[in-house]
């Protein structure tokens, strides 16, 4: 009887734990979604919520800061995004990485950036909220 007991408990912790990380993964991806949303609408003041003060980048052009960031965005005209592919893993209970593909047309700077691309976001939780600490992405070889 007791060990039925403890499968049981066992069966119910784990389900209510699926489903809080289920919950956890969609809140993640939905604020990643938030932060492209916030590109393509230019609200960029929505956009620097999202990061935080000590966020980094690791693009080909180099690592960014979150103000190289910020400059970077206000130069970007995203026409269209599309995400798929997603993944979120918690490494513990206040990170979440995620890494995804995005489909995107526009241009930065005047250059064509459109195209598939890969991407990696790393989350924190601090207290109550999830903040980005640092994003990347590249471009896979045609």
């Amino acid at each position: 009887m007791k060990t039925l007991l403890n499968f049981a408990a066992i069966a119910f912790f784990t389900s209510v734990a699926v489903s809080f990380a289920a919950g956890e993964k969609d809140a993640i991806m939905d604020k990643e979604k938030a932060v492209w949303q916030a590109v393509q609408d230019k609200k960029f003041d929505a956009f620097r919520k999202y990061c935080a003060n000590d966020y980094r980048s690791v693009y080909v052009e180099g690592i960014y800061s979150i103000n190289q960031e910020m400059d970077a965005v206000r130069k970007t005209d995203l026409k269209s995004f599309s995400i798929s592919d997603t993944t979120v893993v918690f490494p513990d209970k206040e990170t979440a990485l995620l890494t995804y593909k995005v489909a995107a047309q526009g241009n930065q700077e005047g250059k064509d950036m459109s195209g598939t691309y890969n991407f990696a976001s790393v989350w924190h939780k601090s207290g109550a909220e999830w903040q980005a600490v640092f994003h990347t992405e590249v471009k896979p070889r045609p």
